[in-house]
């Protein structure tokens, strides 16, 4: 039997915190690396970075549209590094932001979820905002799959909460209504296959996501770091459910450079252990 994606993350969670490295090889970042601005770049770049996490936390998140400004060659740079990524034991969550409907969207889930594809990740964020029920049957074949995703429910730019914090007739926000259609596919084993996106700098009673709509559900919290939200926020914003948070940081790691990218690692995955007691 196929172990599913939320006894994997649980796994990882508890062996390393929750610390999640996002891999943006922005063109400031390229260049303060000392790295071209091509897909060698950033391929150099992502492998450094997979380097510098495994065995130190749960996960990396590879931002994809940084890759993909390269082409072809960017696509091939990004398999190498997802690859690399698994290859190293780490859960690895392709940030790609897809949405669409039937076939279209089946072709998306084929490209990020299938065992062996090219682009083969643990999982991928999702956009469900041509409607929730459109990610339905997607959503179920990762899950059949062992693999997860991670809906956009509550996003830390200020430009998303006036349609996620929208109410309907039931008097349920946009953002609870995406919570309870995505998040019930799958069985708990100890955490749900399918998360969701919650910003860390986000206001979740604003949002409609308390404690009780977000029970057992796998969470990837945007906004740590450079954002604004620190390691203590973890617990301040999200209560009970810290244990299930992956806090992303980016910029704030990255810009340590390939010189001191390991050691601040450690060091920033530690501080977050030490948070949450362990």
């Amino acid at each position: 039997m196929t172990t599913s994606f939320g006894a994997r993350l649980r796994d990882a969670l508890d062996a390393h915190g929750p610390l999640c490295v996002g891999i943006d090889p922005h063109a400031q970042l390229l260049d303060a690396w000392g790295l071209g601005q091509d897909a060698d770049g950033v391929r150099e770049f992502g492998l450094r970075v997979v380097d510098a996490a495994a065995g130190r936390v749960a996960a990396i998140k590879p931002q994809v549209s940084f890759f993909e400004r390269f082409g072809s060659r960017g696509f091939a740079a990004l398999e190498a590094v997802l690859a690399a990524g698994r290859a190293a034991g780490l859960i690895v969550i392709a940030d790609a932001k897809r949405g669409d409907i039937g076939t279209t969207m089946q072709g998306y889930a084929d490209a990020w979820l299938a065992e062996g594809a090219a682009l083969e990740a643990d999982a991928v964020t999702l956009s469900p905002y041509l409607g929730a029920g459109s990610l339905t049957a997607v959503l179920g074949d990762a899950v059949a799959r062992g693999k997860g995703a991670f809906v956009l429910a509550a996003t830390s730019n200020p430009e998303g909460a006036s349609v996620q914090t929208a109410r309907g007739a039931d008097g349920r926000s946009v953002a609870a209504h995406i919570a309870s259609e995505t998040t019930a596919i799958g069985a708990v084993a100890p955490l749900r296959p399918v998360g969701l996106v919650v910003g860390a700098t986000v206001d979740r009673a604003a949002f409609g996501l308390d404690d009780a709509v977000l029970a057992e559900v796998p969470l990837l919290a945007p906004g740590f770091g450079a954002q604004g939200a620190t390691p203590e926020d973890l617990v301040v914003r999200f209560g009970a459910l810290a244990r299930n948070v992956l806090a992303s940081e980016s910029r704030s790691i990255l810009t340590a450079g390939p010189g001191e990218i390991t050691a601040t690692i450690d060091a920033r995955a530690a501080r977050y252990r030490e948070v949450l007691g362990g």
